[in-house]
């Protein structure tokens, strides 16, 4: 291999994080959306659902994909599909068709999602894994932060379309970046030998404890976390009136929080394990959103009451990704690329439900965001400790 563990680090990062990009960049413009299209905040938020919806489908097609034909080729191709989409995006006339566009930009982008985990586990072991996913979100991290930053000041000063022309640019600097400078890590000898096998190999994982487990506690986590996506932008900018050019600074406060926990991460899975620093993640998250609810239901504490259980709630994240996505895809070496996509396809899958419950919970103020953080906080919890901390084969 050509590259060192940094500098593939640092690729794997720049692409994977097109996809937090392509979501956090126009989160401020949502409002914006809503008037211009004249339409409901639930009708805009399917944008989101739709994105989700796509993320997911494409998950589940290119792992197989990259189990059968190598890495590269297919990241390449759903990269290119990604940049056009996104180019539509910046063009759409109405909202089906920028409906629509979502939903193919994130087919090509999930790609990016799921290919790259097969990638690092290709090189590396279970605790390995945990680490490298750790610091690729030091990388990647920077994503949610500069986004909606980047994303209010151009809504703000010039238009949402900029977002996506902006995006598509970035996309297209990824393609460059795999093009030339990322070597295939799945050898023709070791691919499935056929497309089908390689569409239907990974299936078996639904039925096995080792996978199941840590794919539930994986997906509810970040069905709290795509919920919170959905309604922030509604609930700091129209309920806390939190100006649009503002909004970014609140949301990277949390994405940083998100960063140091996975920093931390690297730390502690060295001598504890992925598996036992993914319980704390999973407790951090409940706890933060038993309260969050509380708040929202009370409405102590006004904005801040809000925020703060939220700022934990995303930093949990920081111990609980990485760590269920290693102990999930250690066990299957031989299916990376199919186990990569099943635990991407569920947490989008689940992201779409998560963020269209909050259109469907009708509550005032921020509880149907609560209340959906919380659904999901408690599905986590429970499944890693009925599911994950009981399997003593891997304690």
């Amino acid at each position: 291999m050509r590259e060192g563990i940094g500098r593939l680090t640092l690729i794997l990062g720049a692409v994977m994080a097109l996809g937090p990009l392509a979501m956090d960049m126009y989160l401020p413009a949502l409002p914006t959306l809503q008037a211009e299209f004249s339409t409901s905040a639930a009708r805009v938020q399917q944008t989101v659902s739709a994105y989700l919806f796509g993320m997911a489908l494409g998950q589940l097609v290119f792992g197989p994909l990259a189990d059968r034909f190598g890495r590269k080729p297919p990241l390449l191709v759903g990269l290119g599909l990604f940049t056009v989409a996104t180019v539509g995006c910046a063009l759409a006339a109405g909202l089906e068709s920028f409906i629509a566009l979502r939903f193919a930009q994130a087919l090509g982008g999930s790609s990016g999602m799921v290919v790259i985990r097969a990638i690092i586990r290709d090189r590396f072991d279970a605790v390995q894994s945990a680490r490298v996913l750790s610091l690729m979100m030091l990388v990647m991290g920077a994503a949610p932060i500069l986004a909606p930053l980047a994303g209010g000041w151009l809504v703000a000063s010039a238009s949402w379309h900029w977002v996506f022309w902006l995006l598509a640019a970035y996309a297209l600097f990824c393609v460059a970046v795999v093009f030339f400078f990322l070597d295939e890590t799945h050898p023709e000898h070791a691919r499935t030998p056929s497309l089908p096998r390689a569409l239907v190999g990974a299936f078996p994982l639904l039925a096995d404890r080792r996978f199941v487990g840590p794919a539930l506690v994986f997906m509810s986590a970040f069905g709290a976390f795509f919920a919170y996506l959905a309604a922030a932008p509604f609930v700091f900018i129209q309920l806390f009136r939190i100006p649009a050019e503002r909004f970014g600074w609140y949301f990277g406060a949390n994405a940083l929080g998100f960063i140091v926990m996975s920093q931390l991460n690297r730390r502690l899975v060295t001598g504890r394990g992925p598996r036992r620093v993914l319980g704390w993640g999973a407790v951090v998250l409940a706890a933060a959103s038993a309260l969050l609810l509380l708040t929202a239901l009370t409405r102590i504490g006004g904005f801040a009451g809000i925020f703060v259980p939220l700022f934990f709630a995303v930093a949990s994240l920081g111990l609980i990704a990485s760590n269920a996505s290693a102990v999930a895809m250690a066990p299957f070496g031989d299916r990376a690329g199919g186990a990569a996509s099943l635990l991407g396809g569920s947490q989008a899958l689940f992201g779409v439900l998560a963020s269209a419950a909050v259109g469907w919970v009708s509550a005032s103020g921020a509880t149907a965001m609560a209340a959906v953080i919380a659904a999901c906080a408690a599905l986590c919890l429970a499944s890693y400790v009925l599911l994950v901390r009981t399997d003593r084969r891997h304690a």
